[in-house]
């Protein structure tokens, strides 16, 4: 059904991760493989923080937040893309697009909010610790989760809504293996200069603001702890930083190789290794990488499974 040059649509092709017949049950078993350990990492850490009251703390808590936001972000991409591997034709309804593009743009914001809360927690920790239940009591942390969320909201809410009002004229494909905006705003027939301008916006609100904050909190941190005088005690104090800076920059550098560099600057078999990287590997290693450099973490997972504390 037209109406005038525009199109009613009703799905979309999407772009998918390899054309080679023989490759797919590879990648199916490996990305089903990477979805289980994801999902299966991701809740053992909040089972962990759960029964362990050792780590009922402000930085367990956004921790715990985030690997639930992990769980929730790799299922909205890993299960159509599991089942497009099993398909001749690789297709997703405009609505499914339209819900998919709104759950990337809210977890992948919230995450970031999260990761900035957790800065100002290690802030609080090094650098102010006689006021640390002051500046990171339980309203505080309960005020930064929420405000975080609503932010995160207000953001998918502003680009499904653009999203939803885009028209069509033409070609149908998304070249990625997801729906996202970037790939439907050149797809589209008209004006796209105010969801050009939104995505402008969210990413100095989403991407940049946080990103200063957290730069911000580490510089006050390192200084902090340079001006510690034992090695000892210097080691110790990075040790409870080296997680969340991994984590940080994991999520950083993959976010901007997926989305702020051009799509120019490099070819599509990258653009699809950099999708994959964002929204289905970075999920599964953020576990990995607390489970590893954290000694709390890495005592509670031992005495979970029975064995003795590591040193």
């Amino acid at each position: 059904m037209q109406l005038g040059n525009e199109t009613l649509v009703s799905q979309f092709l999407l772009g998918g991760l390899t054309d080679t017949e023989e490759l797919r049950p590879l990648l199916f078993a490996v990305f089903l493989l990477v979805y289980i350990v994801a999902v299966v990492g991701n809740l053992g850490i909040v089972s962990l923080i759960v029964m362990d009251a050792r780590l009922h703390s402000p930085l367990y808590f956004f921790f715990a937040d985030l690997s639930l936001l992990g769980t929730a972000y790799i299922s909205s991409t890993a299960p159509r893309l599991l089942a497009h591997l099993q398909a001749p034709v690789r297709t997703v309804p405009y609505r499914a697009c339209l819900t998919q593009i709104f759950s990337l743009h809210f977890l992948a914001p919230w995450e970031c909010f999260l990761l900035t809360a957790m800065a100002h927690d290690r802030y609080a920790t090094i650098c102010r610790p006689l006021h640390y239940l002051v500046l990171m009591g339980q309203r505080t942390c309960a005020g930064l989760a929420s405000i975080s969320c609503l932010l995160a909201l207000a953001n998918a809410l502003t680009h499904t809504i653009l999203a939803a009002l885009l028209k069509f004229c033409g070609p149908r494909l998304i070249t990625r293996f997801f729906c996202d905006l970037p790939p439907l705003i050149k797809l589209s027939c008209s004006s796209t200069w105010a969801h050009e301008l939104a995505l402008f916006f969210s990413s100095f609100v989403v991407a940049l603001a946080p990103c200063a904050l957290v730069v911000i909190s580490y510089i006050h941190v390192v200084a902090a702890i340079l001006r510690i005088r034992s090695a000892e005690g210097r080691g110790k104090a990075f040790s409870t930083c080296g997680a969340h800076i991994t984590m940080v920059c994991v999520f950083y550098i993959t976010s901007v190789l997926c989305y702020i560099l051009p799509s120019s600057a490099y070819s599509g078999l990258w653009d699809r290794v950099l999708s994959v990287l964002y929204v289905v590997l970075t999920p599964m290693l953020n576990p990995i990488i607390y489970s590893m450099r954290n000694k709390e973490v890495k005592r509670a997972l031992f005495q979970a499974l029975g064995k003795e504390s590591a040193s």
